[in-house]
């Protein structure tokens, strides 16, 4: 059972104000030291593994991988295939066996769902970090839990369109209409940006929203969670219930869902705040 959790403040410590827009816009010099290994007088830093979720790509981690990279800490953002949880999950799993040392796993949006299930056993894993996202208990699915408030306007902006399935036959996916997608995921992100993301936005299975997951890795593993409040994919009361139930320590700002674009600053505090707390 998990202690009693502490809601934290979202005011950024005067150390973090450094960190806001901190990364250089170019690589730096090789650094020597601890922090080029990944290491300090706390022994090794864990690796921060990115999961993006439906509807974006690794991309949408970059002003967030600058900033953790900028503080020393080694990074990973695979792509998520969007296929179905119980392969995602696996995939995930592939990909963390390649990791060394200890792992501090971030999911975005359906991402948290992958991350749920792929932490599972894990003793490598020491923290989860939930990025307006979904915190599925065993039997639940994504479509399930962003049904279970109002709030969500996504089933109005998405087109299905199928594609061929590897054994024969063939499946459907969803995808976000471009001239709607800046509103309904990405509301708080320059409209020139949010046109890419438009253009890059990896369509999800409807399978893989609708797939129940297993057991919950966040039942055992100390988790963080950040709440975006003006979220319109899924309703932040249930962002909020999620979080609430699994313990975790809670962020909120007003942001969009695509919360690690608009805000990284914020999306990093969080996550330094899990891997400092794990060490």
């Amino acid at each position: 059972m998990h202690p009693k959790r502490r809601t934290l403040a979202l005011a950024l410590p005067a150390t973090l104000a450094a960190l806001m827009g901190a990364a250089p816009a170019a690589p730096a010099a090789p650094a020597s030291g601890p922090a080029a290994a990944g290491a300090d007088r706390h022994g090794p830093k864990p690796t921060i593994v990115l999961v993006h979720g439906a509807f974006a790509d690794a991309s949408s981690w970059n002003g967030t991988i600058r900033r953790l990279q900028h503080a020393g800490y080694p990074v990973l953002a695979p792509a998520n295939p969007l296929r179905g949880l119980a392969a995602d999950t696996a995939y995930l799993r592939s990909v963390l066996a390649a990791v060394e040392g200890p792992v501090v796993l971030v999911g975005h949006s359906y991402g948290g769902a992958v991350i749920s299930g792929a932490a599972l056993g894990d003793s490598r894993v020491k923290a989860l970090v939930y990025i307006a996202a979904f915190t599925p208990d065993k039997g639940e699915s994504a479509a399930q839990l962003a049904a279970k408030f109002p709030g969500s306007t996504l089933g109005e902006t998405v087109n299905p369109r199928s594609y061929p399935l590897p054994g024969g036959g063939t499946g459907t996916e969803l995808v976000i209409e471009r001239a709607r997608f800046h509103g309904q995921f990405a509301a708080d992100v320059p409209a020139a940006e949010a046109a890419v993301m438009a253009a890059t936005q990896r369509p999800v299975a409807t399978a893989a929203l609708e797939e129940k997951a297993g057991e919950a890795a966040w039942k055992t593993i100390p988790s963080w969670a950040l709440i975006a409040t003006s979220d319109r994919n899924i309703p932040p009361a249930a962002e909020r219930w999620m979080a609430r139930r699994a313990g975790s320590h809670i962020t909120e700002v007003d942001a969009s869902h695509a919360v690690a674009v608009s805000r990284p600053a914020v999306v990093t505090h969080v996550i330094l705040a899990a891997a400092r707390a794990t060490r």
